[in-house]
């Protein structure tokens, strides 16, 4: 097995984890409403239209999606001040508390995976991965 390979089988391993949602904790919001709240962490002016993008669904699903983590308490719409048509995403104190929960656990097992590499190693490990996710298209 090449180098290549053995890259595609662990990007698979990561894939179905991610998609069992391994690192969950039990009674956050999971799938696609959370992703919510980390597109619009990761967005400099998050609309329904930028999370629809990031997530590779339809506007009207995005809508619902949104209004869910509205309904949850979690996101508020507020007025984009310079286009009235427009609504900007903002994360509640709840959505800010609860990012910093699932930030916290999901380090947690980064860290437990980590365990036993030297400090060089995980240094090296981070930069090759930053390096490989930023040459990805």
């Amino acid at each position: 097995m090449d180098d290549v390979e053995r890259v595609e089988r662990a990007m698979i391993a990561i894939r179905r984890r991610q998609t069992r949602r391994a690192l969950a904790e039990d009674g956050v919001p999971g799938g696609q409403s959370f992703d919510v709240l980390d597109v619009i962490e990761a967005e400099s002016e998050p609309t329904v239209s930028a999370i629809a993008a990031a997530l590779a669904v339809d506007q009207p699903r995005a809508s619902k999606l949104v209004a869910a983590a509205v309904a949850d308490g979690l996101v508020m719409r507020v007025a984009d001040q310079t286009d009235g048509r427009r609504s900007v995403l903002v994360l509640t104190d709840r959505g800010h508390e609860l990012l910093d929960r699932v930030h916290e656990r999901r380090r947690a097992a980064f860290d437990t995976a980590m365990n036993g590499w030297s400090p060089s190693e995980r240094t090296e490990f981070a930069r090759l991965l930053a390096r490989f996710v930023e040459a990805m298209p």
